[in-house]
């Protein structure tokens, strides 16, 4: 009982860290930034299931809530690009390519905030995510000093959704040993100004 208990200290940690700050796309803040979290790929493309976070961003641009968008996810081979195959949904969708600013480094949810404060200067943010996923990656920006809300975008509850939801529990644990020892991502790097340039371009 002991064990369960302290199994599942860490995802009580990321509900109570994340429960206030989740929002829909109906009323979600005004931020000027949208970070959007990878989800994979299908021959190049977005998988359904990151096709409703972009969704979801673009709904958020065309609402005025957001100014810019920052797409992070894994380009770690040549093969693989998640942030270009998010630009080209975005822009696709009607946000100018001017508002996508995209991370090449965002190899899991703990590099992905990370980075977005100290490599992209975001101090605020809305993230968009799926509903399994938001609550951590709430609580994790939050503990790497980005002020976060979470949009939980809905999917039908097949079985890629169970296994997302039961993934979660373990992928807890990780992100409570990260928001406490506060690892260096995978790939830091020089910092970037896209999203300052980006922002910057609004008042020209």
């Amino acid at each position: 009982m002991a064990g369960c208990v302290l199994a599942l200290l860490p995802s009580a940690w990321t509900h109570a860290s994340a429960g206030p700050r989740l929002r829909t796309t109906a009323d979600a803040p005004a931020a000027e930034v949208a970070v959007v979290f990878g989800a994979g790929l299908w021959n190049g493309r977005p998988t359904p299931y990151l096709a409703r976070r972009l969704d979801a961003a673009v709904e958020l641009y065309r609402a005025g809530k957001v100014k810019v968008v920052l797409v992070t996810g894994d380009n770690s081979r040549t093969d693989y690009d998640e942030p270009d195959a998010m630009r080209a949904y975005l822009t696709g969708h009607g946000v100018p390519d001017a508002r996508v600013v995209s991370d090449y480094a965002g190899f899991d949810s703990w590099d992905s905030c990370v980075r977005a404060r100290e490599v992209f200067g975001v101090h605020r943010a809305v993230l968009i995510s799926q509903g399994f996923h938001i609550r951590r990656a709430v609580a994790l920006c939050r503990a790497a000093g980005v002020d976060s809300y979470g949009v939980g975008v809905s999917d039908v509850h097949d079985a890629t959704w169970y296994y997302g939801g039961a993934r979660e529990v373990f992928a807890a644990g990780k992100a409570a040993v990260d928001a406490v020892f506060e690892p260096e991502p995978r790939f830091l790097g020089p910092k970037e100004e896209g999203v300052s340039r980006a922002l910057a371009s609004l008042a020209d």
